[in-house]
């Protein structure tokens, strides 16, 4: 490979580096305020909120993720921002059924919403 093969390669890889780098999805901070529950319940029963905080506990302990219902109707996914990833069905149960506050980095992709929770507290 001469010089110029070089600079080429070079300059390609720092071309295509920089795209993904600008095409990642860093997310924005925010807050959400709604209900966890269930995310079978948030979309097969159309519910605004959970049926009771037994109810969304029941679904979460075997195996249903939970979900945040915001006030405007939008479910957020609750993520781990790290690498791997984790399930946060731990840390919304002690929510289950109630209506919170939790502020993080949210994330919009292909119509679906998700916030890598930073602090949650219930509302009250």
């Amino acid at each position: 490979m001469n010089f110029r093969d070089a600079v080429k390669m070079s300059l390609a890889i720092g071309l295509v580096a920089g795209v993904m780098a600008w095409s990642s999805d860093t997310g924005k901070s925010a807050t959400v305020k709604g209900y966890v529950l269930d995310s079978a319940c948030a979309f097969t029963k159309g519910l605004k909120k959970p049926i009771s905080p037994e109810c969304a506990t029941a679904c979460a302990k075997t195996g249903s993720p939970l979900v945040i219902l915001s006030d405007s109707g939008t479910i957020y996914w609750p993520i781990a921002d790290t690498t791997p990833s984790s399930g946060q069905n731990d840390r919304l149960l002690p929510f289950a059924g109630q209506k919170v506050t939790a502020s993080g980095k949210v994330f919009e992709r292909g119509g679906s919403s998700a916030i890598a929770i930073e602090k949650i507290e219930a509302q009250k």
